[in-house]
């Protein structure tokens, strides 16, 4: 194996990797027998009854995560109560973290930008303080590819600041990760032959971190909803300017805006 200093030396960049590999249907080996879900749920609270996993997480060759969605407010629910929420899990089941679409903020962001579809997640991670914002940016400009921004706040160090920019040309959805000084850490290669989706990831060994990995990891697998994500929420933010729905949130979204410090 080429060793860091050599592969510096060579100009090549010696990259973490990883593969997020989305499902195009529910038939799969984590979720078929009768007793399945009972016992992802007796593994983790976080498993709900309304669970539906749809990917995995493929490191080394081996499956080192599991990507379930809420399939109840995904489907059933209407107007703003209507959003994402993507958790990943260990092999075992047990919850590395969540990513929940936060339609208040993203009908803020949309409205704000004239009817511009803005997402907004947030990423809560296991054992990890700080609650990652991702957001789309409102590009207007004319050739402007898709761009979404985040940053993490490592332990005893600055905070990072990095963006996904898509690339212009791409078939399978591609993204590079540039950090805030321009320099390409990282891309997200999309595979146009599996129907569900699949991501292969490049990282930077130096910005290779569990929050990283798994933030990325989280915001792949949203991309399997990202064309209805944007349609939703700018057509919920053209009703709410229109007057013809009220910002009735999600109680467990609304839960997530409010002062943790406040008196109960």
């Amino acid at each position: 194996m080429t060793s860091t200093a050599d592969a510096s030396k060579s100009g090549k960049t010696e990259w973490r990797e990883f593969k997020v590999d989305l499902w195009a249907t529910d038939m799969n080996d984590v979720e078929i027998g009768i007793m399945k879900d009972t016992e992802h749920r007796a593994q983790s609270r976080q498993f709900t009854k309304d669970m539906e996993v749809f990917g995995q997480v493929v490191d080394g060759g081996d499956r080192k995560g599991i990507f379930g969605f809420r399939e109840d407010i995904w489907d059933k629910e209407e107007a703003l109560k209507k959003r994402l929420v993507i958790k990943l899990f260990t092999e075992d089941m047990n919850w590395l973290g969540s990513l929940d679409l936060m339609m208040g903020r993203s009908v803020q962001l949309t409205l704000g930008a004239g009817g511009f579809p803005v997402t907004a997640f947030s990423i809560n991670l296991a054992r990890h303080e700080q609650i990652v914002q991702v957001e789309r940016s409102a590009r207007r400009w004319p050739l402007q590819t898709e761009a979404f921004s985040f940053f993490l706040l490592p332990p005893d160090e600055p905070a990072r600041f990095y963006t996904l920019k898509k690339k212009r040309i791409s078939f399978g959805g591609d993204y590079t990760i540039v950090s805030q000084t321009g320099e390409t850490i990282g891309h997200l290669n999309g595979k146009v032959v599996n129907i569900g989706g699949a991501w292969k990831v490049k990282l930077d060994p130096a910005h290779a971190n569990a929050a990283m990995e798994h933030t990325l990891k989280l915001f792949c697998s949203m991309l399997r909803f990202n064309s209805k994500l944007r349609k939703h929420v700018k057509t919920q933010a053209k009703h709410m300017a229109n007057g013809e729905i009220k910002a009735d949130l999600d109680y467990q979204e609304t839960e997530l805006y409010m002062n943790p410090r406040r008196t109960k």
